[in-house]
């Protein structure tokens, strides 16, 4: 039985290594020593893991050490494909992986990887990689497969062994291999795309496609705004019809959904074709932050409510409900807007380190935010913790004139006073 090596071991990896780990020799390697030391002790901090599930892969251990790779023969790489300020797929993680697979490389291996790339960016971007590092020959020394993640953070129902996989590899009998190898941890099975180019496109419209929806529904709700009718009960009366897609306004951050259209844009653009409809759509979602921002501040002086120096507290940071993760968070332009009006901006979430929000975007969380301060309080994110604390409970930590913003629509329309 083929040892395998999981490289990176975030939302991505880390179940997938656990997974193969219940039942044959696996590898989990980070670069990150401190996240590789949690582990070790059974601890994984995005919550996606529990202590028990990580002791049931008896045969997974980790190392920081890529020399230790070499002792696999499948190497599956699942690092991050982020996006950089000029919104530019930043394949730098991707190569650095690639490059250290390379060294450890050897005949008959096989270099799978996850990570949301454009079309043609395994073969033409990290195959090269492999070969220069390794002096192998790509389908003849080595081969490749590609089988795009479908993680959902923060999701307890829809966990990877529930989610089908699509597969693909660089020649027949690897794509088959690829498909085999998956299936034997995939409970709900596999399909097996016809090259990894189709399965590389396949994953970057699956996010797309969500992104398009939701800046519908985000344009939706800026009309029906301004022509003072209620976004959600539009969507409840439409969604009375058995095809319409239950999609919902507001923020789009994240690691996928936020950044993945920007890779498929990228590559179009490469090859000559100026995307419109895809773009149009990323502009929109982009600007929500700033426009929930204007809409509190339109309600806070319909109260009255001095802007300039006034106070406000948003609740949740993190990019989705229930999950920890910050990356591509949009709760950022909401607080960066609110502070070019002068609003002095709190912000609390119980899921997020500290630590990790003031690395990442300078933000001191509020810990304990006092009942009685604020002049404006937004439930950004909606933590089950705030769905069940209520709204007359959130509502408590502003003065008696205050504005309540529910960008989420979890609350009944008599319980806030602002939502999209």
């Amino acid at each position: 039985m083929r040892t395998i090596a999981v490289i990176g071991l975030g939302y991505v990896g880390l179940p997938l290594a656990l997974e193969f780990g219940k039942s044959r020799p696996v590898i989990g390697f980070d670069v990150n020593a401190a996240r590789i030391d949690a582990l070790r002790e059974g601890e994984d901090a995005t919550r996606e893991v529990t202590k028990e599930e990580l002791a049931s892969a008896r045969h997974l251990t980790f190392t920081t050490d890529p020399a230790d790779l070499a002792a696999a023969s499948i190497y599956i790489i699942t690092v991050p494909t982020p996006i950089d300020a000029h919104k530019q797929p930043d394949l730098t993680p991707l190569r650095k992986a690639s490059e250290a697979v390379g060294r450890v490389l050897k005949r008959g291996d096989i270099v799978i990887y996850e990570s949301t790339v454009y079309p043609g960016a395994t073969e033409e971007d990290c195959v090269p990689i492999l070969e220069s590092t390794s002096g192998l020959t790509f389908n003849e020394d080595f081969f490749a497969g590609y089988s795009p993640e479908r993680i959902n953070p923060g999701d307890k129902t829809h966990r990877l062994p529930d989610i089908r996989k699509v597969t693909s590899g660089s020649t027949p009998d690897v794509a088959e291999e690829v498909d085999q190898l998956y299936a034997s941890i995939i409970t709900a099975g596999t399909f097996k795309a016809e090259s990894i180019r189709v399965a590389e496109a396949a994953k970057v419209i699956e996010n797309t496609q969500r992104d398009l929806n939701i800046a519908l529904v985000n344009e939706l709700a800026i009309i029906f705004n301004k022509m003072d009718i209620d976004t959600e009960a539009v969507l409840e009366a439409a969604g009375t019809k058995w095809n319409f897609l239950p999609f919902r306004p507001g923020l789009v951050g994240g690691h996928c959904i936020g950044v993945d259209p920007y890779y498929l844009t990228h590559k179009a653009e490469a090859i000559g074709y100026h995307p419109q409809i895809i773009l149009a759509g990323r502009r929109i979602n982009d600007g929500m932050g700033a426009y929930a921002a204007s809409q509190l501040i339109k309600a806070m002086l319909k109260r009255r409510i001095h802007v300039e120096g006034a106070k406000v507290l948003i609740l949740g940071l993190t990019f989705k409900e229930n999950c920890p993760d910050v990356r591509n968070t949009r709760v950022v332009d909401i607080v960066k807007e609110l502070r070019e009006y002068g609003v002095q901006v709190d912000v609390h979430d119980p899921l997020v380190d500290p630590a990790v929000a003031e690395q990442e975007y300078g933000i001191t969380l509020n810990t304990q935010p006092h009942p009685g301060t604020y002049d404006g309080v937004v439930m950004a994110v909606a933590h089950d913790s705030y769905r069940n604390a209520g709204a007359a409970k959130l509502r408590t930590y502003a003065r008696s004139e205050h504005v309540f913003c529910d960008l989420k629509s979890v609350f009944g329309r008599d319980e806030s006073d602002l939502r999209l």
